[in-house]
């Protein structure tokens, strides 16, 4: 049977309410809902889009990427509402300020992003700087953040999307340590930056599987005896073409491209391998080794720690897990739940960077810490500086009263040696007494009974 007038138009309706109804989901799914800005996802596609149609006629497109300067302060200092409000209104403000055509997103956090055709990028950088230096009331109260803005250009830069954020990612990158409120483009002296970082991260993903990244070992010494009883693990980087390389060097990269929980089980496993003999023969008493905050938020991290302990030959009470006192306030609940499981085998836990403005001592009275590192940061002043040795003193005492194992690293003098010793520091490390080194040489070192670590002079 024919349908009925009425219900053509019927269908229809419906018909274009589903429509309505479809687009308004595809313009929520693109929009960020706090500035009504298109979204990363949204973004993304737009960049592509542009540069495909300036390939066909040979324009050019500047992508800039922005970033607040204090927008971590103005959270903490007016809370995370009041950041909400800024961001939209900036906003606001870049939609109000974009010229035809533009397309301005938030990436996320306080990042944004605008991709322009203006012939002059170096003014529309200006004028974005100038933007967000802007004063903003919150609360009625005056605040400007400022912002720093990277830029690149297609073609001139970069010849895909990948290519053109990531290198106004590195400009923007030198905006802000330039000191922020400012704007840097993307130039020779930064290619040359990303190919070195480039031909770097190949040489990296090749070097974990040859074992080109291997364990090194800086004694810890008893302040007592001056003997050795200990080694603390550190990872080097033996690069066959520019030799050896400190971590500061290769960890920042491997933690960017998700490496480094492999580097650290490559050197972990190497170095219980090395040093299982050194326990067994009772060359010395511990070995220490440091856990990224990353492997810590792993809920698995200290079962997988200890099955992977238990397919060496180095006893659990002769391994010291580092963890840093930043982590505990991070996550309190998970640190608790790895910290009694290790210690429940039979591992040693200390606490890392102790004394650097988070000091926990309620988490050394209610978890399982037999250990915690004075951090160096203290130890440079020691001796010298009458507050900084007070407090170093009231931590020593304070962690002593407590039972727990006490260990300055980072010291450099006999002054510091001294000063410690006398305060009640039981164990020190540092360049006074020994660097980093081999297996090799410190295996040979250890063997050598008789010879004991630099004398300290008598503390009178």
């Amino acid at each position: 049977m024919p349908q009925s007038p009425k219900s053509h138009a019927e269908l229809a309706a419906r018909v274009a309410e589903l429509e309505a109804e479809r687009a308004m989901v595809l313009r929520l799914a693109q929009t960020d809902s706090l500035t009504g800005l298109v979204n990363r996802g949204a973004f993304s596609s737009g960049l592509c889009e542009r540069m495909d149609a300036a390939r066909e006629t040979g324009a050019k497109v500047a992508l800039f990427v922005i970033d607040l300067d204090r927008f971590k302060h103005l959270n903490d200092s007016l809370g995370h509402h009041a950041g909400d409000l800024l961001l939209a209104e900036l906003g606001r403000r870049l939609r109000d300020d974009a010229a035809p055509g533009e397309l301005i997103a938030r990436l996320g956090g306080d990042e944004f992003a605008l991709v322009s055709d203006d012939p002059d990028p170096a003014a529309r950088a200006e004028r974005l700087v100038s933007a967000l230096g802007q004063q903003h009331f919150i609360y009625g109260r005056a605040v400007s953040p400022g912002g720093s803005v990277g830029v690149a250009v297609f073609p001139d830069d970069a010849q895909d999307a990948a290519d053109l954020q990531h290198f106004a990612d590195m400009a923007l990158y030198r905006a802000k340590s330039g000191g922020g409120r400012r704007w840097s483009r993307f130039d020779a002296r930064l290619r040359e930056e990303s190919e070195r970082r480039r031909t770097l991260e190949d040489e990296l993903r090749r070097a974990i599987p040859a074992g080109e990244i291997e364990p090194w070992f800086q004694p810890i010494i008893d302040s007592m005896t001056g003997r050795m009883v200990g080694v603390e693990v550190l990872a080097r980087w033996n690069h066959p073409e520019k030799g050896l390389l400190a971590p500061a060097a290769f960890v920042p990269m491997a933690e960017e491209l998700g490496l480094i929980r492999v580097i650290d089980e490559a050197v972990f496993e190497a170095a219980c391998a090395r040093t299982a003999p050194w326990v067994a023969e009772g060359l010395i008493e511990s070995v220490a080794c440091n856990v990224s905050p990353r492997d810590l938020l792993d809920p698995a991290f200290s079962r997988k720690l200890i099955g992977r302990l238990a397919k060496t030959a180095l006893p659990a009470t002769a391994l010291t897990v580092e963890i840093t006192e930043t982590f505990l306030l991070q996550d309190l609940a998970l640190s608790r739940r790895h910290i009694e499981r290790l210690a429940a085998k039979g591992v040693n836990v200390a606490l890392d960077d102790f004394g650097t403005g988070y000091s926990n001592l309620r988490a050394l009275m209610h978890l399982p810490i037999q250990t915690v590192k004075l951090d160096r940061s203290l130890i440079d002043d020691v001796g010298r500086d009458s507050r900084v040795s007070k407090l170093v003193a009231s931590l020593l005492h304070a962690a002593r009263s407590l039972g727990v194992r006490i260990v300055a690293e980072g010291v450099e003098t006999e002054g510091q040696a001294l000063f410690l010793r006398s305060a009640g520091c039981e164990r020190m490390q540092g360049y006074f007494f020994a660097r980093p080194m081999p297996a090799d040489a410190m295996e040979a070192i250890l063997r050598e009974q008789n010879v004991p670590a630099p004398r300290l002079a008598a503390v009178g």
